[in-house]
């Protein structure tokens, strides 16, 4: 037939088996909905455009979408620039339409509406991009619904706000985002306003946001948020039925003038009253394992009254936020995880009397990133103090091992030996390939003690790390270029050199690994330059002032690797 395409013709590509977790997202959309990566090949399709375009998803992927399924009302392949889907694919923007026929294996075509979008998978740096659609049929005489919601959106606007909120929703793992990103998705275009009460893991219910358009802008309520009274099982009322995972409801202030049968009630009461809403969709928010909240959608200056026939819409809104914040709590539990196993893992500072010292450390972005950075100071038997730097090779528990490792050896070596920084590392060096789990590691390791004069003798050995930075009490910094040698694990045995510098009085050391300066796309110098000019500008202020803000204003934006650092400062 006109219209039949014969894929033998077409080209192919290799593309990556869809995840279990997108597959599922856009089941859950309710339409036909399949995802193109950047060269605009299909990569995932779901089960309902499975069944409208008569193939399957494994006779759909690898093919570009255009070349395979878009034709015009009779079946003629469609140029690039006359298919509205393809110019706003290369646009990279949203758009939607109703004139468009997509091609059936037995050649004839099906007119659709359609809405694509900009789509970001989770973990993926690529930008991809989601096409969802419905079949256009003509209706002789369509018949009239026995309840129509009174704010009718149109099939297409509905499936247009479910793919938005699937792909606002589930883009982002930080609590608070989603809240904001659901109150901005529903405010103005369910409701006037929006409430989102959520149970914490404690069982106790926490009323995070009260929030009602005011013109363009989205107003909290502040004083209406907090702490709630708790869930009594035997209450019947909406709310009551939502946190326990009942089914949704539409209610109204008259319900909540009855006398209360829980705490919840009287609160409910008092959020109409102060709201001045005439008509509510309430929906239960759920996670993966439990209930996590509450959706409620309010009505005032909107006349329009919520209808049983919104819930669906609202349930499944709630149920995309209710994905996202399982989500969003499962990171935050993974991340308060690795970082109390990091900090567990990293030591206290020593006190030096005379010397000024503090440390940081953070995270990588990864909450399952558990990060080989590390720092050290400690306490030597001729009384001098010992400082480390350093950077395992990985990001998992395996490095963090490592790390631990190799600082216990350090610690030993340096303790036991009374020789020079370079004849301890060469040591370590010669060790961590026979009994540790270390592939390879940077380091800096310095012993550093008080001369008579006032001033302070700092002798270090650098293996394959970023240089010391040493700023002046004048604010003129310089990077401590000597002795430099190979890292650790490389299997070269070149003879290390040791270094020295004096720190006079008021001057100050950081020592930092290379997440701090490292950015994707610049050279080292400059994130090198940025260190050096915002650690002299806060030399005269509290070595913890300057840690802190050292970190904030010099780790690039983009930075995905740990980042550990430690400063100390010869008191004036």
């Amino acid at each position: 037939m006109e219209g039949s395409q014969d894929t033998e013709t077409l080209r192919r590509e290799d593309v990556a088996p869809a995840p279990a977790a997108l597959s599922r997202a856009l089941d859950a959309l309710g339409a036909g909905a399949y995802l193109v990566d950047e060269r605009g090949c299909i990569v995932a399709v779901n089960a309902q455009a499975e069944r409208m375009l008569g193939r399957s998803a494994g006779e759909l992927a690898g093919y570009d979408a255009h070349d395979l399924l878009h034709r015009g009302p009779h079946g003629q392949p469609l140029p690039h620039s006359q298919c509205a889907m393809r110019q706003a694919f290369h646009a990279g923007r949203p758009a939607q339409g109703t004139e468009e026929f997509f091609a059936l294996p037995d050649g004839s075509v099906r007119p659709v509406a359609w809405l694509i979008t900009p789509y970001t998978v989770e973990g993926e740096e690529e930008e991809h991009t989601l096409v969802v659609f419905h079949p256009q049929e003509i209706a002789e005489e369509p018949a009239a619904p026995p309840e129509t919601p009174v704010a009718t959106l149109t099939e297409l606007e509905r499936l247009a706000l479910l793919a938005e909120a699937t792909a606002q929703l589930t883009s982002t793992l930080d609590t608070e985002e989603t809240l904001s990103r659901l109150s901005h998705l529903v405010v103005p275009r369910l409701a006037d306003w929006v409430i989102v009460d959520l149970v914490t893991e404690r069982d106790e219910v926490w009323r995070d946001v009260v929030a009602h358009a005011d013109g363009a802008t989205l107003k909290r309520h502040e004083d209406l948020e907090g702490p709630m009274p708790p869930v009594m099982a035997e209450s019947q009322w909406p709310l009551s039925r939502a946190l326990r995972g009942a089914s949704s409801t539409v209610t109204g202030p008259e319900r909540y003038h009855r006398p209360p049968d829980s705490g919840i009630a009287v609160e409910q009461r008092r959020l109409f009253d102060r709201t001045g809403m005439h008509s509510a969709a309430i929906a239960p928010i759920r996670g993966t394992r439990e209930v996590l909240g509450a959706l409620t959608l309010g009505r005032a200056e909107n006349q329009a009254e919520f209808s049983t026939a919104d819930l669906p819409l609202v349930e499944d809104i709630a149920r995309r936020a209710g994905l996202a914040l399982d989500n969003a709590r499962l990171y935050q539990r993974q991340r308060k995880v690795a970082e109390t196993m990091q900090n567990h893992l990293l030591p206290q500072m020593p006190g030096v009397p005379g010397l000024e010292m503090t440390a940081r450390y953070l995270p990588a972005p990864d909450a399952s990133q558990v990060g080989g950075d590390w720092y050290d100071a400690f306490p030597l038997s001729d009384g001098a103090t010992a400082l480390a730097i350093g950077d395992v090779v990985g990001h998992d528990l395996e490095a963090a091992s490592g790390m631990a490792q190799l600082r216990n050896m350090l610690r030993a070596y340096a303790w036991s030996q009374n020789e020079p920084p370079s004849r301890i590392v060469t040591r370590l060096d010669e060790a961590m390939e026979h009994i540790t789990d270390v592939s390879m590691a940077t380091m800096i390791f310095a012993r550093i003690e008080a001369l008579d004069d006032g001033t302070w003798q700092l002798t270090w050995t650098n293996a394959g790390h970023p240089p010391l930075l040493l700023v002046g009490r004048d604010g003129v910094g310089r990077f401590l270029e000597g002795g430099h040698g190979v890292a650790l694990g490389t299997g070269l045995r070149a003879r290390r050199p040791d270094a020295q510098a004096v720190l006079e009085p008021g001057s100050t050391l950081v020592l930092y690994t290379d997440g701090l300066v490292e950015e994707h796309g610049q050279i080292l110098d400059v994130g090198l330059d940025r260190l050096r000019r915002h650690a002299a500008a806060y030399v005269h202020r509290p070595l913890t002032v300057l840690a802190d803000q050292v970190l904030r204003r010099v780790r690039p934006a983009d930075n995905d690797d740990d980042v550990a650092l430690l400063a100390l400062r010869a008191p004036a």
